[in-house]
């Protein structure tokens, strides 16, 4: 009988077990999906665009150049007695000041027997008229007994002519001893910044010796490439003395930040860059070493360096502008409409380096989501952060 006993306890034990399981598994807890919507709405900051007029802006890379440069050669020859102290290197001068000074003692001489051919020659002449009075009277007694061509011989035409080449023979070798005495000085063409000096005192030269380099002190030129598609965007001058766009320079390896030098677009060069096959320009910069007061202090520009030019386009009208950032793949922009996530295809009229122009595919007052999202649908919940009251730049 024990056994029997045991198997019945082995049995009531594995019913009770049996009965505690069902019970655990019937009252599991489920999961409720109630308001999972409104949970994960995505926190986004927006700004508001508005349609307006906008100026942009096309940044170019540039070679400062000086638009005069000249190698400076003497046209007399001679040895150097004197030299400037501003004909250095680094030094400015002025239009009609002395550079240097060649030796003037054999053009001086040169110039005195000239002068002295020149009063022989008016001599001549002048008693050459006397004669003709003389012939004149015996042409007349002789008149109806000549031929025409014995005429010219008893009024000593051809003498008079002889003596009248001779004066103006003289004259023009007395002004040709002038012009040799007076580019005996060298002079400063047109006011000029010294880049090097090839001469001192003692110096033996010739015409057609380099004495040195000259450039201007009025203009330089910043050459730069733009894309020719901006070409359209540029106030490029007509005639002569037309200004183009505004632009303003910038080096930002040698300048303060904030530092620009004003100039204005000069030139649109009739050919593409060989290399990059982008339209040519010329940039003008009036005073680049700053040498007149109202540019004193300002950064001075340098030769052969590297700038940035930066040029004001012409005036977009009715246009949204929005940074470039803001604008995602393939041109759109997304747009927070109702709560909900709008994506926008825009076109885009223009960009800069900042700022992308948009005309159609937004509109005024409409809210652009600011905030980069790793996961977009149309139509996907937003929710904007509490001190957002965003407004276009």
């Amino acid at each position: 009988m024990n056994w029997k006993k045991t198997l019945l306890i082995c049995l009531i034990i594995l019913l009770a077990g049996g009965a505690v399981i069902v019970l655990i598994f019937s009252t599991e807890p489920t999961a409720s999906r109630s308001g999972a919507t409104k949970d994960t709405a995505m926190l986004v900051d927006v700004i508001t665009v508005h349609r307006g007029v906008f100026q942009p802006t096309i940044e170019a890379i540039g070679t400062v150049q000086p638009s005069q440069d000249i190698n400076l050669s003497p046209r007399v020859s001679g040895e150097i007695l004197e030299l400037s102290e501003n004909f250095t290197p680094g030094g400015y001068v002025r239009q009609g000041e002395m550079l240097l000074q060649i030796d003037p003692a054999d053009y001086r001489n040169s110039l005195q027997q000239r002068r002295s051919e020149l009063r022989l020659a008016e001599a001549d002449l002048a008693l050459e008229m006397g004669r003709q009075n003389v012939a004149r009277q015996d042409y007349e007694l002789l008149e109806g007994a000549l031929t025409n061509g014995n005429r010219s011989l008893v009024l000593r035409e051809p003498q008079l002519n002889t003596a009248r080449a001779m004066v103006e023979s003289a004259e023009s070798a007395v002004r040709q001893a002038e012009l040799d005495l007076q580019r005996a000085t060298v002079k400063a063409p047109f006011d000029a910044y010294i880049i090097s000096r090839n001469a001192n005192v003692g110096s033996q030269v010739d015409p057609g010796y380099d004495l040195g380099r000259l450039v201007g002190l009025e203009n330089y030129w910043v050459a730069a490439t733009v894309p020719q598609s901006r070409l359209r965007w540029i106030t490029i001058p007509d005639g002569q003395g037309d200004r183009g766009a505004e632009v303003r320079i910038r080096n930002r390896t040698a300048w303060e930040e904030g530092e620009y030098r004003q100039g204005y677009l000069y030139r649109l060069i009739g050919a593409l860059d060989e290399r990059t096959r982008m339209a040519r320009i010329l940039v003008n910069v009036p005073d680049p070493h700053g040498y007149k007061a109202e540019n004193r202090g300002r950064p001075p520009l340098m030769i052969g360096s590297f700038v940035e030019a930066i040029i004001l386009g012409e005036e977009l009208d009715d246009v949204i502008r929005l940074n470039r950032d803001y604008v995602r793949q393939n041109d759109t922009v997304w747009v927070m409409d109702d709560g909900a996530l709008s994506i926008r295809q825009v076109a885009v009229m223009l960009q800069d380096a900042q700022y992308v122009y948009i005309r159609d595919g937004l509109n005024d007052g409409d809210r652009v989501v600011i905030t980069n999202l790793t996961t977009v649908t149309d139509g996907s919940p937003l929710r904007l952060a509490e001190s957002d009251d965003g407004e276009d730049e």
